[in-house]
C-alpha cells in the first residue's frame, strides 16, 4: 500500500473515531487523537522521526482541534451559551500557556513527552469518572487571577494535545456559571488554546531533522486534513448515539480503555 494511500485511509478513520467518541462521551478527542497517531507513527513509515513522534501526535491533535473547536464555539455561540467577559479574561493566559506548553513539550524527550501525556490522561480520566462538579463558591475572579488560570489551562492543554475544556469547565463552575454556559465558555476557549499550541508546536519543531513531507514544523498536514474530515463528520453521529444507546455503562468502559491507554503511555 503506497504511503499516499495508506495515509488518505488511516487519518480519517481516527477523526471518525474520535469525533464520534467526543459525540457521544463529550470528551475531548485529543485523547484519542494522540495515542491513535503515536501508534500510526510508531508502525507505519510516514517519516516522522522516532525521537520526535510524541512532538508530532501532540502538534498535529492541536491542530485538528482548532478546526473543531470553530464549528463547536459557533454552535454554542449561537445557544447564547457562552460567556464572552470570561473568555475576554482568560484567553490572554490560554495563549500564553499555549505557547509555554509547546515549548516545554520541545525541551522534553520523546519518551519524557509520552509518560507527561499518560499521566494527564490517567488524572484526567479519574475526574471523569468520579464525576466531581466544584462547589461555586464566588463569582469570576479579577484579571489577575483569571489569567493565571488560563496560563495553566493552556500550558497543560499543549503539552496533553488536548483543547482544555476538561479544565476549562471546573474552573467556570467553581466561578458560580450554570454548566451550560460552563460547557459553551469552554468550548469558545478551546479555540484560542488549540490555536496557541498549534503554532507553538509548529515555531518550535520548525528546525526539528528529518522532517516528513507536508508538514510544519511538528505538525503533519496530512494528518490534519484527514482527521479533521473524519471527525467533522462523524461527531453528528456520535451525538445522536449519545440519546440512543446506555451511556453511562458504556462511559465507564471506555474510561477503563482510557486509563489503560494512560498505563501503557506512562509506563512506556
Amino acid at each position: 500500500m503506497s504511503d499516499l494511500l495508506q495515509q488518505m485511509l488511516v487519518f480519517p478513520l481516527i477523526g471518525a473515531v474520535s469525533g464520534a467518541l467526543a459525540g457521544l462521551f463529550g470528551i475531548g478527542g485529543g485523547l484519542v487523537m494522540v495515542p491513535a497517531l503515536y501508534y500510526v507513527f510508531s508502525t507505519a513509515d510516514m517519516g516522522v522521526p522516532e525521537s520526535a513522534r510524541m512532538h508530532f501526535s501532540i502538534g498535529s491533535s492541536l491542530a485538528v482541534i482548532v478546526f473543531t473547536a470553530l464549528a463547536s464555539a459557533r454552535a454554542h455561540h449561537a445557544r447564547g451559551a457562552v460567556v464572552w467577559p470570561a473568555v475576554a479574561r482568560l484567553v490572554p493566559g490560554v495563549l500564553a500557556g499555549g505557547l509555554i506548553g509547546a515549548v516545554l513539550a520541545d525541551a522534553m524527550g520523546d519518551r519524557t513527552l509520552q509518560a507527561t501525556f499518560g499521566a494527564f490522561v490517567i488524572i484526567i480520566t479519574l475526574y471523569i469518572v468520579l464525576g466531581y462538579t466544584p462547589p461555586a463558591v464566588r463569582r469570576l475572579p479579577g484579571m489577575a487571577a483569571t489569567m493565571v488560570a488560563g496560563v495553566v489551562i493552556g500550558t497543560v492543554s499543549a503539552l496533553a494535545g488536548i483543547g482544555g475544556g476538561v479544565m476549562t469547565v471546573p474552573f467556570m463552575l467553581w466561578s458560580n456559571t450554570p454548566l451550560h454556559k460552563a460547557v459553551g465558555t469552554a468550548a469558545a476557549c478551546t479555540l484560542p488554546v488549540a490555536l496557541a499550541g498549534a503554532i507553538g508546536f509548529a515555531w518550535t519543531g520548525w528546525d526539528s531533522q528529518p522532517s516528513p513531507d507536508r508538514s510544519t514544523g511538528y505538525i503533519l498536514w496530512p494528518a490534519v486534513i484527514g482527521i479533521s474530515i473524519g471527525s467533522m463528520a462523524m461527531a453528528p453521529a456520535g451525538a445522536w448515539l449519545a440519546h440512543s444507546l446506555p451511556v453511562i455503562h458504556l462511559r465507564r468502559a471506555f474510561a477503563i480503555l482510557l486509563m489503560f491507554v494512560g498505563a501503557r503511555m506512562l509506563l512506556g
